[in-house]
């Protein structure tokens, strides 16, 4: 068990530092998609630990994939 935490913290600084520049629309998908996952797994892990970290890594791993999406969507036109 305390080594699958290891491993999606490790997934987690990895999907943090990737470089938002010159990403594609396919990878932008992936990437977000591949955020939600991993939302959802350290949230699994959570809901029996209830440690602070992980909701910490919820939380910046969320920002990271809602700056994601919204290039996905793109420039709104008003």
């Amino acid at each position: 068990m305390n080594n699958n935490i290891e491993e999606l913290i490790e997934q987690a600084e990895a999907y943090e530092n990737l470089a938002m520049s010159h990403m594609s629309t396919s990878d932008r998908v992936k990437y977000s998609r591949e955020g939600k996952s991993l939302v959802l797994a350290i949230n699994e892990v959570y809901k029996t630990s209830k440690d602070p970290e992980l909701m910490e890594w919820m939380k910046r791993l969320t920002v990271k994939k809602q700056k994601i999406e919204k290039r996905i969507k793109g420039v709104p036109t008003v």
